[in-house]
């Protein structure tokens, strides 16, 4: 049993949200309250831990992420540079040592945020600085790459290969293929790259733990595939798994999981189901999020739409009838609703069926028509946003999607219509650390302050308890799990951190420099 106290702790518990010790046994808070109080309520042997004041809160969770490409990226080339010329130099240095043939990985590059080109970039110029290693770099996106000759030739990629479906071979003017791969042409390559075994990518994410612990995360909403599933099962086997995880599963499997009667919420308290992942669109980024008017721009370019509200009716469907929730990526406005339809027509099915009305969600829900914007809340559809977006994204938005940026991001309309918010980042798209997350829903500036004071379409910035609330009771919700995560209160499972400062009293800049200076999950310190 630990008596923890001394403390300044933000339970999130409506009916009591503030409390100065908390009493955990078990591996669950028995009580949060007083010193005194708790005092009589605890027996046997008791570890009093004084706090001298900190800070804690219930532990955070990222209700979108995928641990699997988060855990490699690190062992990565970091692409994300304000140049391509950095971004070149450092494919370069990484080139000095691999062995001839070797394959050289990077992910993070965004040809939007560049300051010497805007250009999708071009095979000749990795064929440069390493002539002798297939080169593979996904974008920030992960909407996007850029490949060397070398890749292309073994993935057998030539000027006269097919657009695959949902997917582009960039060419130039001529015809040539440039050597960006767009959404689904992509898997050309990624089909031949070296698979991990599922041992190095356990070790990967055991090792990418303590990453999140610091960061404040005690849970993940993981959207990755089989590969990753089955190490999170080989690490919770082993005891080795030391973060909650919420396992969504990807659309092109249920049809086997209908089969098997698989369910939302099947597992335990460490790892278990949460919903069907499909993808409507592609992103911002490459410009191939689904759009009903064109880009600024383009006027031929409306993004790539991967199925229409119909189609995507038909897998949800399926997913019901066994008790699976759905949850779609959707950026663009024309994508959102496609999305929206289907789960109209899907509310309707699970009541003429007398099935449960499921917690569904929006993935990104990155730009809406206004017509669509209070229907997430009419349908009960949950908001899964990443607030980090909205700085990273901002100026390619006001470049390519123009005065439409008013809906975009728009966590503050959401919820005033009364849509559940649950907040994440898309890492590594976008780093994992909550605190970042938290900067952006309440200023809307990125880490220079830019736009301006204010903030970009400042009428959509949220209070701090609104988007601590998206990443603890929120993302609680969405994965099915309010009754024993997202608060401290009692029988509540022992998730919290502790930090050094009180996130309340401090400038909002401050946000950007917070970590967790303890983390608990499950009674139990994993850092300290």
């Amino acid at each position: 049993m630990k008596l923890i106290y001394n403390a300044n702790i933000y339970t999130l518990n409506e009916s009591q949200p503030k409390a100065s010790a908390i009493l955990i046994a078990g591996g669950r808070i028995i009580a949060a309250g007083e010193k005194d109080q708790l005092e009589s309520l605890a027996h046997g042997k008791v570890e009093k831990i004084d706090m001298k004041g900190k800070t804690i809160l219930p532990g955070l969770t990222d209700a979108h992420l995928h641990i699997k490409y988060y855990a490699l990226f690190l062992e990565k080339i970091d692409c994300e540079t304000k140049t391509k010329a950095e971004c070149l130099r450092r494919v370069a240095e990484r080139a000095k040592s691999a062995k001839p043939g070797e394959w050289i990985l990077g992910h993070g590059w965004n040809h939007n945020e560049w300051s010497d080109s805007n250009d999708l970039p071009s095979f000749r110029e990795l064929d440069t600085i390493a002539p002798n290693n297939p080169i593979y770099l996904t974008a920030k996106s992960l909407h996007a790459a850029w490949a060397n000759s070398a890749a292309l030739n073994l993935a057998n990629i030539t000027n006269d290969t097919p657009d695959p479906k949902d997917g582009v071979i960039q060419r130039d003017g001529s015809g040539r293929a440039t050597g960006a791969l767009l959404e689904s042409a992509m898997a050309l390559v990624e089909d031949i790259l070296p698979v991990p075994s599922m041992e190095h990518l356990a070790k990967a994410i055991e090792k990418a733990q303590p990453i999140f612990w610091k960061m404040g995360l005690t849970g993940v909403h993981d959207f990755d595939r089989r590969d990753s599933f089955m190490a999170l099962q080989y690490l919770h086997s082993q005891g080795r798994l030391k973060l909650r995880v919420n396992k969504n599963i990807p659309v092109d499997s249920v049809e086997q999981a209908n089969q098997l009667g698989l369910r939302t919420g099947f597992g335990d308290d460490m790892l278990w189901i949460g919903s069907v992942k499909a993808f409507m669109d592609g992103a911002l980024g490459p410009h191939t999020a689904a759009m009903f008017q064109p880009y600024e721009g383009e006027a031929n370019n409306k993004g790539i739409l991967n199925m229409d509200g119909e189609e995507l009716f038909e897998h949800c469907r399926k997913a019901a009838d066994v008790g699976l929730s759905m949850t779609v990526h959707a950026i663009g406005d024309r994508a959102n609703h496609e999305v929206l339809n289907a789960y109209e027509q899907l509310r309707k099915y699970e009541t003429q069926k007398g099935l449960p009305h499921l917690r569904h969600r929006i993935e990104h829900v990155q730009l809406l028509h206004p017509d669509d914007a209070p229907r997430l809340a009419q349908l009960n559809v949950i908001a899964s946003m990443q607030p980090i977006h909205a700085p990273s994204d901002m100026y390619a938005a006001e470049r390519f999607w123009g005065e439409r940026s008013a809906l975009a991001y728009a966590w503050r309309t959401q919820l005033d219509h009364g849509a559940p918010l649950a907040f994440g980042s898309d890492a590594p798209v976008e780093s994992p650390n909550p605190f970042l997350g938290l900067h952006a829903a309440i200023t809307r500036r990125r880490a220079d302050s830019s736009p301006d004071d204010a903030g970009w379409y400042p009428e959509q910035k949220l209070t701090l308890h609104e988007a601590l609330s998206a990443y603890t009771k929120g993302a609680a919700y969405a994965a099915n799990a309010e009754h024993r995560l997202g608060q401290l209160a009692e029988n509540y499972l022992a998730d919290l951190i502790v930090l050094d400062e009180d996130i309340f009293s401090i400038n909002p800049n401050d946000l950007l420099k917070i970590n967790a200076s303890s983390t608990m999950i499950n009674g139990e310190w994993v850092l300290q």
